[in-house]
């Protein structure tokens, strides 16, 4: 059975710093194509950022120069560096697979795996 598990979500002071991880089981991640979404209440689920296969990124304008994705596929494991942070980064994160894999897109309804998402506050 695939599961995705994010973890590193909390709370921090505006231009903090948090590293989001999202460890994969029952497949493996490199076969995949893998995106982070966030969530704020009241608001759609956007996508932040993804990664195909071959390592290739895409970033949403408003986490672009701030925020890195990335994976290591040892360790099966997916990571959303995010630096310089401010409060409109509040929300629930979650990590995402897409087993067709056709590249490095943030469209929501491509990813068929989600994982529970873990929360991040930035304070002002």
């Amino acid at each position: 059975q695939v599961q995705l598990v994010e973890s590193g979500g909390g709370s921090v002071q505006a231009k903090g710093s948090l590293r989001l991880s999202c460890a994969a089981s029952g497949y493996t991640l490199n076969k995949y194509c893998m995106a982070w979404f966030r969530q704020a209440p009241g608001k759609e689920r956007e996508g932040v950022a993804a990664i195909d296969r071959a390592g290739s990124t895409t970033y949403s304008d408003s986490v672009k120069g701030r925020f890195t994705i990335s994976k290591d596929n040892a360790k099966n494991t997916l990571f959303l560096q995010m630096n310089s942070l401010t409060p409109e980064d509040t929300a629930m994160y979650y990590c995402a697979a897409h087993p067709g894999c056709g590249g490095a897109y943030l469209t929501r309804s491509l990813y068929s795996v989600w994982g529970q998402g873990t929360q991040v506050t930035v304070s002002s």
